[in-house]
């Protein structure tokens, strides 16, 4: 039997991954969806349903999926064209709530992912909940010309928080245990910051090295 779940999706940052696990043998295949799908017009559209109908017969292909055997898939929106050609197919699929292995497998093959593009790991592990929206807003807002790319920016919750005006001064940062959410180095007690103050569900200050500054 092959299960396939997705992780990411409810990420302000990156794409989707689409994962795959034949479950007799646990080898696992995966692929993300592009993080240009979720830009407005594609997001729009859905086209990120279709690419992740394609991604699945792409890892049903590479975990050899056998004539008669049996799929289970997430039974959440993501998989909705995925299950449309499956019964255009005739291949045998269930929609259940995927557990582990698969689940935590995929869901560190994303944090991994996330990781890479930069988001630091105080914000993908560690914490009670991952990703948070608001969390990872202030780590797009401290780069926010290089990591505004890398959101989903179709999302109508970026367009009510994805441009809000910054205010933006000089100070000094007289706290202990302050990282710089642009460099991602410790901040000294008495150093000269940049800091960057906005309101969204809450007010927001962010405390940049002064040579970090945003431009």
């Amino acid at each position: 039997m092959i299960q396939i779940d997705d992780s990411g999706s409810g990420s302000l940052v990156g794409g989707t991954c689409i994962g795959a696990m034949r479950t007799e043998t646990e080898d696992f295949a995966c692929d993300f969806i592009p993080i240009a799908y979720y830009s407005s017009e594609l997001f729009l559209s859905k086209g990120y349903l279709v690419k992740s109908g394609q991604i699945v017969f792409s890892l049903l292909k590479k975990l050899r999926l056998q004539p008669g055997e049996r799929v289970e898939i997430c039974q959440g929106y993501m998989f909705d064209q995925a299950r449309k050609k499956m019964k255009e197919k005739r291949i045998a699929f269930q929609s259940v709530k995927i557990g582990d292995p698969l689940q935590s497998v995929i869901e560190e093959t994303f944090q991994d992912y996330a990781l890479n593009l930069g988001v630091p790991p105080q914000y993908v592990k560690y914490t009670k909940y991952p990703l948070h929206f608001h969390r990872i807003l202030r780590w797009v807002y401290a780069d926010y010309d290089n990591r505004a790319a890398l959101c989903k920016t179709g999302w109508k919750s970026w367009k009510k928080y994805g441009n809000l005006n910054i205010d933006i001064k000089d100070d000094i940062l007289y706290r202990n245990n302050y990282v710089c959410l642009k460099c991602g180095k410790g901040i000294q007690k008495g150093s000269k910051v940049r800091r960057l103050e906005y309101y969204s569900n809450c007010k927001n200050t962010i405390y940049l090295h002064r040579h970090c500054k945003n431009k």
